[in-house]
C-alpha cells in the first residue's frame, strides 16, 4: 500500500512540476477599520493582496489550473515589499499552492502598525477561503485548508493572526519578528501546526530573543523549529536593499549563500506542508527524515505519533474504528467520490483493492489494503426502498421472515433515527430532513447492507 500512495505522491509532484504561475491583484475590504493599502475593495480598510496561483499559463488573470489547492497567506518583512519573496511563490505555486502576499504595512513612516498588519492577515485567510463558493476566478479551486506564513515582522505578525484563530491549519514563522503588541505574549494561544525557521547567525533577529521564545512558547501539540548553521536573517527572502542594509550593521558569521538557505529551508518545509495543508500521508515521513538528517540543519520537532488506522470487512461493508475528523476511501488508489463515512458499502459483487484515508487534527493516516475478489450479500434480496429521491416519507419493504435493524444517518455517519423493520412495509417520515443525501444502515444475522437515499 505504502508504495501506491507513494507512486501517487510522484505522480502529484510531477503533475505540479508542470503547473504555471498566474497572477492576480484583489483589494480585500475590513469595514470596521481605515487606513491600509491599495483601492477598489470598498470602504474601510483596504488590503491590497498580490496572488500568485497554479495556473494553465503563465500571466495575469489566466484561468487557475484544474484541481483544488490550498492558500499560504503571506506576511512581508519590515520595509519589505511583496516582491521581495519571488523566491517562496516560484517554489510553491507549481507545487500546486495560492499564494496571497499581503502589502499593507510596508512604509518606514509612519511605522507599520503590527496589530493591523496581524488583522490584515486574519481577514485575508478568511477572504480567500470564502473565494471557493463565489463567482471569481477561484470558485471552485480553492481547497480547504489555509496556512499563514510571515518573514520578519510578517512573522511577528503571523503569530498576532494565529491568536486564538481556529480558521487556519497551519503557521510558519521565517526568522519571526517580536512585534507590538506582542508575538511572544500570544504565542501560547497558537493552538494549528507550527514551524519556526531561524538562521543561527542572525543579528537583526537574534534567535534567542525572538524566534526561540516564541517557539517555546507555542502550545500546539504539532510543532518544529529548524535551525539553519551560518543562516542569515534576510537569505529567506531574495535580495532586498533595506533588509539586506539592517543585516550588514548587525548579523556577522553567516557562512552559506542565500541560494543554499533557501533550499535549505525549501528541503524541511515541502513536505511538512504537504502534510499539514495537503493531507499527503506519506510526507510526515519525509520531513521526518528531513529535518533530522539535512546538512546544515538543527532541528527539532514535536508532533505526534499518526495512529495506526485499522480497516475491517462485514459482508459488503468495509469500516475503521480509527477516531478521525474525515475519511475517505480509495477503489484501486483512486478517490471514491462520496465515500467520507467510517463505513463503506462496496454493493453487490465488488472487486478490487480498498483502503481508507483518515485525517486527524495534524496530519493523516491511511490503512492497509484490502483485496475483495467478489461478495453478494444476501440483504440485498430481502431489503428494498422507495421512492428515491423521497419528498415526505421513505417506505422501506422487508421480504424476509425475520425482522431487520435499520439505522438511519447522515452521509458522514451522524446518527438520526433507529428502528426495526418487521416483515412487510414501513413508513420513515423524513419531512423534516434537510435536502440532501442520507444513509439507511439495515443489519440481519451478522450481515451489513448501506444504502444512500435522498430528500428532495
Amino acid at each position: 500500500m505504502k508504495s501506491i500512495f507513494l507512486c501517487l505522491l510522484f505522480l502529484v509532484s510531477v503533475a505540479h512540476s508542470q503547473l504555471s504561475i498566474g497572477h492576480t491583484t484583489l483589494t480585500f475590504n475590513d469595514p470596521s477599520r481605515s487606513g491600509g493599502f491599495g483601492s477598489g475593495g470598498g470602504t474601510g480598510r483596504q488590503i491590497q493582496t498580490e496572488i500568485y496561483y497554479p495556473s494553465t499559463s503563465t500571466g495575469t488573470s489566466t484561468p487557475v489550473a484544474t484541481g483544488e489547492f490550498p492558500v499560504i497567506v503571506f506576511g512581508h518583512g519590515f520595509a519589505m515589499s511583496w516582491d521581495a519573496y519571488n523566491d517562496i511563490w516560484e517554489h510553491y505555486v507549481p507545487r500546486g499552492y495560492i499564494m496571497a502576499f499581503v502589502r499593507t504595512e510596508g512604509s518606514l513612516i509612519p511605522s507599520p502598525n503590527h496589530g493591523d498588519f496581524g488583522l490584515d492577515l486574519t481577514l485575508v485567510a478568511q477572504k480567500m477561503l470564502e473565494l471557493q463558493t463565489t463567482s471569481t476566478l477561484f470558485q471552485n479551486h480553492i481547497y480547504p485548508k489555509v496556512g499563514l506564513m510571515g518573514h520578519s515582522m510578517g512573522g511577528g505578525a503571523s503569530f498576532l493572526a494565529a491568536n486564538n484563530n481556529s480558521n487556519i491549519h497551519a503557521l510558519i514563522g521565517l526568522a519571526p519578528a517580536e512585534t507590538t503588541p506582542s508575538a511572544i505574549a500570544v504565542a501560547p494561544n497558537v493552538q494549528v501546526p507550527s514551524i519556526v525557521f531561524s538562521g543561527s547567525s542572525d543579528g537583526v533577529t537574534p534567535p534567542a530573543q525572538h524566534h526561540i521564545p516564541m517557539f517555546d512558547g507555542i502550545t500546539s501539540t504539532c510543532k518544529s523549529f529548524a535551525s539553519i548553521t551560518g543562516g542569515g536573517h534576510c537569505y529567506f527572502a531574495n535580495a532586498n536593499f533595506n533588509c539586506d542594509f539592517g543585516e550588514s550593521t548587525s548579523s556577522t558569521g553567516i557562512s552559506i549563500t542565500r541560494a543554499q538557505q533557501q533550499t535549505t529551508t525549501f528541503t524541511v518545509l515541502d513536505p511538512w506542508l504537504d502534510y499539514i495543508l495537503k493531507d499527503v500521508c506519506s510526507a510526515y515521513q519525509t520531513f521526518e527524515w528531513n529535518i533530522s538528517n539535512t546538512p546544515g540543519v538543527v532541528g527539532q520537532t514535536t508532533c505526534p505519533v499518526t495512529p495506526i488506522v485499522d480497516i475491517s470487512q462485514n459482508g459488503s461493508v468495509l469500516s475503521t474504528s480509527t477516531i478521525g475528523n474525515s475519511y475517505q476511501w480509495f477503489l484501486n488508489g483512486v478517490v471514491i467520490p462520496g465515500a467520507f463515512a467510517d463505513f463503506y458499502d462496496m454493493g453487490i459483487n465488488p472487486s478490487g483493492v480498498y483502503n481508507v484515508q483518515v485525517t486527524f487534527p495534524f496530519g493523516c493516516g491511511v490503512s492497509p489494503n484490502i483485496n475483495i475478489l467478489g461478495i453478494k450479500n444476501p440483504l440485498m434480496e430481502v431489503v428494498s426502498i422507495q421512492p428515491n429521491p423521497c419528498h415526505e416519507s421513505l417506505t422501506i419493504s422487508n421480504v424476509s421472515n425475520e425482522a431487520i435493524n435499520a439505522t438511519v444517518l447522515t452521509i458522514t455517519g451522524q446518527i438520526l433515527r433507529q428502528m426495526k423493520i418487521s416483515q412487510g412495509q414501513q413508513k420513515i417520515d423524513v419531512s423534516e430532513f434537510e435536502k440532501g443525501v442520507y444513509l439507511l444502515k439495515f443489519e440481519q444475522n451478522q450481515h451489513v447492507l448501506i444504502q444512500k437515499f435522498v430528500v428532495g
